[in-house]
């Protein structure tokens, strides 16, 4: 088994340079000495805890969730960290476990999976247990922590006790974080934690698209426990002894000086005196909290503006008709040759092309503006890197190119060897110290499962397993977002609502900072500033036809963020999920836009989840339509956002296909999700190859199925599916030039070795093939502007730009998902790529281009145009196409790549070499069924 920290795999993370003064300051080892005496929380192990006895996986699920289970540290903890690399019991004891799969994956077998994984049985054996806990003194819940990962496996004989229990397990394993991303949903991260420009950028980005009050928070959770009739009621007793449980460890982790360092660190609280408060927690944080996790990862849509911009920008290119045509050929809405997720046939049409648009309201050229978010800025808030941080913040927040992220592989159990079925499936939520998600085992009355919950949200599991099966999740992105052109009166604060002309509401929030020791940023404030009408807030201004307007977004979720909550109860009733069917019915039961997996010992299930809105007849999804009765969705009402949705069976869904894969690729046939990008290359494609090669082959065993998870987690998509074509027009003719003759030569060994981004050996910190990803990383974004803008126009070109980005590379800080984060090659125009150059060289392509663009269709011209930008990209040192950054030296391939575990509080950790994987990994293969 690998070291759980192997130093040859984790890269120290550098000391920020706030740290070092503080660090040497004389009273260091006192403070030290002082604060380490009260760590210990724990009573004995209580060694007579057995393995439970409902567990039907057989010993074959298990599980992994990078860096560790333990998100707290005391002061003390933190500054030994920062000083001298020391980490915390638990904090990232995962991290070796993952980080070596790469190097481990060619010899894996079903014995060796847990080398690199958790074993995720329910219980924990009598030799295994680390520590027991009774939270608050309570009789009827227990908390026990396992040796190896310190994981939660929270028992209680009653419902109260058990929600109790989970949420003290929670504040014991991520309180400063669920505290963090309270304020982040509330827009008060800056006051809270410090006026860093990427606090700033956090905020505005959520708050932009959810900015709500607190009586919007508490009327969501009186909305979506009432309308659930008995389950609604349990749901709102569930989160209230979830919240007394948290409270209970800030309470007791106060009065013993334990809690986290970083109340000490932005001034919260005393090192000394202990003097200053940690807040309660309360109900509406719990909404606020879901806020960002649906805007972050289930909200489909949005980006109509940019829709509407480009289409402009074509027409005006190619004129009104042609230019339709060549903006519905970059859309690819239903690509015939997409990668997709139900691929039986079987159509599942949504959000199509009308054959005659209606209620339009695309913007007069030149007149739109961005709506404002910040105001007032005083300070450090007016520095250029704060400016910059909106800005970035404004983009990730307009675009319908949200952050997808998770994949899954699922095989029908008539194509593995042991005739029951197998998943290894898991979300990419990114790469966060401590982590978004957590693990925890539930056990109590109505409630049995083991898996990850979002930090704040783990009242239930929310992706894992239950008794019999196990379930998880990918982004879906179908569009539940759709933007409004709101005709202005009186003045641009008042617009026409059923022919009244109404004021907008302001929702404000104003945020001041000082400087503090964990964020020196120089004082600082500025105030937010939201418009919403009924048809959701304003995000831009524009005339339509010389009339002025506003462009709002209004979302499905939009005051539902605590919808989903009975949809994730239901998952943990084992009394409730016990077939494909009932899984199904649950998810349908989440208002967020995912797709959602599910096995057991004998069926797989697919469903995809969220309110998805019946529109009005004629409008067109795509683009911004007039804010008038005729174009609102069917039996929509304003005062609760509420509307007809698609059926369940409307929704793509599936039982006992052959296998599933999903990598936020299209869901089924005539299914338009919202962002750009499903066409005829997508990183689900480095599934599908690969899945359905095993099950051709039958006999698909655990470790068969992993590896070709990663497998696919380092492969350049790129030169996997793009590079041999555009490698054959190149190889057309001679290639006589001797700096492009010797970059062909590596490409081709390259694609000739797999196409993979992997060590030479493990931890040797050097790519093989490193001079081939070199040039390709550098020639990728140099051909496309060959290849494509000649034909399109700078304009148009930039304005495609803007809807789908060229590139994603591991190292890329400008794609979706920025730098260092793993998850790549979701958005780029790959596609574009491929069926350019595969019609230049007159091969067969379906749902091609409007007109070839490489050379203007000609061979020899688009050789040239390649081969000109292939000796540019050629001629580029690593250091320029590896610039560095606050994490590595320019020029430092392997660590441009690496992924990075962001800090969110005071433990850093160290890198590890790229993978392009989900964050949580479930592998499960279940053996029998109640």
């Amino acid at each position: 088994m690998p070291p759980s920290t192997p130093r040859t795999t984790l890269d120290r993370l550098r000391t920020p340079r706030r740290f070092p003064k503080f660090l040497k300051a004389a009273s260091l080892c006192v403070l030290i000495a002082g604060l380490l005496s009260p760590l210990s929380q724990a009573v004995a192990a209580d060694t007579s805890t057995a393995v439970a006895a409902n567990d039907y996986c057989g010993g074959q699920c298990s599980d992994i969730l990078p860096p560790g289970e333990n998100g707290n540290a005391t002061l003390a903890q933190i500054l030994l960290n920062q000083a001298f690399g020391t980490q915390p019991s638990h904090a990232e004891d995962q991290l070796g476990l993952y980080g070596s799969l790469p190097s481990g994956s060619s010899t894996l077998t079903d014995a060796k999976i847990n080398d690199f994984f958790n074993d995720a049985s329910f219980g924990v054996a009598s030799n295994q247990v680390e520590s027991t806990t009774k939270p608050g003194g309570r009789t009827d819940v227990t908390i026990v922590r396992d040796k190896k990962t310190g994981v939660p496996h929270i028992s209680g004989t009653t419902r109260y006790g058990t929600e109790y229990g989970a949420g003290f397990a929670a504040a014991q394993d991520r309180l400063w974080l669920m505290d963090v991303f309270r304020h982040v949903g509330r827009g008060q991260l800056t006051s809270f934690a410090g006026g860093a420009a990427s606090n700033q950028g956090l905020e505005q980005e959520f708050w932009r698209n959810a900015p709500y009050t607190e009586a919007d928070l508490q009327a969501q959770i009186d909305s979506a426990t009432s309308k659930a009739g008995a389950r609604g009621a349990q749901a709102l007793a569930d989160a209230n002894a979830y919240i007394d449980g948290i409270n209970a460890y800030i309470d007791a982790s106060d009065s013993g000086r334990y809690f986290p360092g970083e109340y000490v660190l932005t001034g919260h609280k005393d090192s000394i005196t202990n003097a200053g408060t940690i807040d309660h927690f309360k109900l509406t944080d719990l909404v606020a909290l879901a806020s960002v996790i649906g805007s972050l990862f289930g909200s489909g849509g949005g980006g109509e503006v940019n829709n509407a911009l480009s289409l402009l920008a074509a027409q005006s290119q190619y004129g009104v008709t042609e230019g339709t045509k060549v903006w519905e050929s970059f859309r690819e809405r239903n690509d015939p040759e997409a990668a997709l997720t139900v691929h039986n046939g079987e159509s599942f049409p949504y959000a199509a092309r009308p054959d005659t648009p209606q209620g339009e309201a695309l913007p007069d050229a030149g007149s739109v503006t961005q709506e404002p978010l910040v105001y007032d800025r005083t300070g450090s808030a007016a520095t250029a890197s704060a400016t910059s941080a909106s800005a970035t913040a404004a983009r990730t927040s307009l675009t319908s190119a949200k952050r997808g992220m998770s994949n899954a592989l699922v095989v029908s159990g008539k194509y593995t060897a042991s005739g029951h079925p197998i998943a290894v499936f898991g979300p990419q939520t990114g790469y966060f110290a401590p982590q978004l998600l957590m693990l925890q085992e539930i056990q109590g009355p109505g409630i049995s499962a083991r898996g990850a919950s979002f930090a704040g949200l783990s009242m239930y599991v929310e992706l894992g397993r239950g008794q019999d099966y196990s379930w998880s999740a990918t982004t879906s992105g179908q569009d539940i977002i759709d933007t409004y052109a709101v005709e202005l009166c009186q003045d641009d604060y008042h617009y026409l609502f059923h022919g009244t002309c109404t004021a907008m509401d302001k929702v404000e929030r104003t945020n001041s900072w000082t400087p503090t020791t964990a964020d020196g940023t120089a004082a600082g404030s500025y105030r937010m500033q939201v418009y919403r009408t009924a048809y959701g807030p304003v995000e831009y201004r524009a005339t339509v036809g010389g009339k002025k307007v506003a462009y709002t977004t209004l979302r499905s979720s939009f005051m539902h963020e605590a919808d989903s909550i009975i949809g994730f109860q239901m998952l943990n009733d084992p009394d409730y999920v016990n077939s494909p069917a009932t899984f199904q019915s649950a998810a349908q039961h989440i208002n967020y836009t995912f797709n959602w997996f599910y096995a057991d010992s004998a069926h797989t299930a697919y469903y995809n989840s969220g309110d998805n809105p019946v529109r009005a007849s004629g409008v067109d999804a795509e683009f911004p339509v007039w804010a008038q009765a005729a174009y609102e969705w069917q039996n929509w009402d304003p005062a609760t956002n509420t509307a007809t949705y698609t059926p369940a069976s409307a929704h793509p869904n599936s039982v006992d296909q052959d296998y599933y894969i999903s990598w936020n690729n299209k869901q089924a046939k005539d299914y338009t999700t919202a962002s750009w990008g499903d066409g005829s290359v997508h990183r689900g494609d480095l599934l599908e190859d690969r899945v359905s090669k095993l099950v051709a082959a039958g006999g698909v065993t655990r470790s068969a199925l992993v590896k070709a998870m990663a497998d696919a987690s380092l492969a350049d998509l790129r030169a996997e599916d793009v590079l041999p074509n555009l490698l054959k027009v190149v190889n057309s003719s001679p290639v006589t030039d001797s700096t492009a003759a010797a970059a062909v030569s590596k490409l081709s060994a390259w694609v000739t070795a797999g196409a993979k981004r992997t060590e030479t050996s493990s931890g040797s910190h050097t790519y093989a093939n490193a001079d081939a990803i070199r040039i390709l990383d550098a020639w990728w974004p140099l051909l496309v502007k060959a290849e494509f803008q000649p034909g399109l126009g700078s304009d148009l070109y930039t304005a495609f730009g803007n809807n789908l980005p060229v590139d994603e590379a591991p190292s890329a800080g400008h794609g979706p998902t920025g730098s260092h984060a793993g998850s790549s090659f979701q958005y780029g125009w790959w596609s574009y790529v491929d069926k350019d150059i595969r019609a230049v060289l007159g091969e067969s392509v379906q749902g091609g281009l409007s007109q070839k663009y490489c050379g203007a269709g000609s061979l020899t011209a688009c050789r040239d145009a390649l081969i000109s930008s292939l000796k540019e990209a050629a001629g580029k040192t690593a250091s320029a196409v590896y610039p560095g950054d606050d994490q590595c030296s320019a020029g430092d391939q392997w660590c441009a790549d690496s992924i990075v575990q962001r800090t969110l509080g005071g433990i850093k950790h160290g890198k590890i070499t790229w993978q392009n994987r989900p964050t949580f990994q479930q592998v499960v293969e279940y053996t029998s069924h109640r």
